[in-house]
């Protein structure tokens, strides 16, 4: 195993979602669209929907959460930046967004600069999971076994180039193993194919997951963040089985299309903080894991910058390019 050295890494967040838009009504006539580039699964999809009718009263009227997942978070992000700069249409977005510069060669809009960027929420906790039939309890089992069959364990990720990819790539290049990638189309399928046995590992957000771990269905050898997670007490970090230098955090943000005026920026950012604010918002919150930090609209902006920069730097060590 390699000396370690750290690598703090916001990761986007993972969510339990349903694949089709479900609407949350308050008093009000003013409808506010909010788009998720993610599947059915996704770390950002189960906080959104937590949140929802709280975000329904700030917002003044009905909340519509739409799914439009593809390309690792091209698709949804794709149709954000094609709307209205009026606030009705938003989006909440992870990780991936900062990501797309460095991993495809041509992308049809501009992360930075065809997006208002409203406020990073906060983070969330990354989990390695593997399926039960694994035969490893802990990390140091797991590599041990990925390095007596480097060909005959492989892992899963939401997507070539997405953060879940990369936080993997991580890990291995971490503790100096090998493993085969398969990549899926999205969160959802994913998990499936980890509690079907199809694929050995991945790393996931833990709101995305949490209840198969409770149910066993999938088993935890340890989670990226600093400290333990005060939702799921009982996995251990890496820092403590031996991988100090493997850190990775999930955040999540809410952005607009370019050009939002200042007054929306001003009003949706007050919404999804008073919503955030709300009891069973912090509590659903705290379940998950999730650490809600909502930043001005200014740090979001400097934070996405910097977030690209830094990206860059894996994707290249991690040999990441796509079409």
């Amino acid at each position: 195993m390699k000396s370690s050295h750290r690598r703090v890494v916001c990761v986007s967040l993972g969510i339990i979602a349903l694949a089709v838009a479900l609407p949350s009504f308050a008093q009000g006539d003013r409808l506010t669209k909010l788009i998720l580039p993610f599947a059915a699964g996704s770390g950002v999809d189960v906080i959104t929907r937590a949140s929802s009718k709280s975000l329904a009263g700030a917002l003044g009227g009905a909340v519509v959460i739409e799914n439009q997942p593809g390309a690792g978070g091209i698709v949804g992000t794709s149709a954000l930046v094609k709307s209205a700069p009026d606030g009705a249409t938003l989006s909440v977005v992870s990780n991936n967004h900062v990501i797309y510069p460095s991993v495809y060669k041509s992308l049809p809009f501009d992360p930075i600069n065809d997006i208002t960027p409203i406020a990073i929420m906060g983070t969330t906790p990354m989990v390695l999971v593997v399926n039960p039939k694994v035969p490893a309890q802990n990390s140091k089992e797991l590599i041990a076994l990925l390095r007596a069959k480097p060909d005959a364990i492989n892992y899963a990720s939401s997507g070539n180039g997405t953060i879940l990819h990369l936080a993997a790539e991580m890990f291995l290049d971490e503790a100096g193993v090998k493993a085969k990638h398969i990549p899926y189309k999205g969160v959802g399928p994913m998990v499936t194919d980890l509690i079907g046995g199809q694929v050995d590992f991945g790393v996931l957000a833990l709101p995305a997951i949490q209840a198969h771990l409770k149910s066993g269905a999938l088993r935890a050898i340890g989670t990226s963040s600093k400290a333990r997670i005060a939702a799921a007490p009982e996995i251990p970090t890496f820092a403590e089985q031996g991988l100090p230098g493997y850190l990775v955090e999930g955040w999540f943000a809410v952005i607009g299309p370019k050009n939002l005026p200042a007054a929306e920026v001003k009003r949706v950012h007050a919404a999804f903080s008073t919503a955030f604010a709300a009891n069973e918002v912090k509590e659903a919150m705290n379940k998950q894991g999730n650490n809600i930090a909502i930043s001005t609209p200014e740090a979001a902006a400097s934070s996405f910058k910097s977030e690209t920069e830094k990206y860059a730097k894996l994707v290249k060590k991690a040999g990441v390019k796509l079409d």
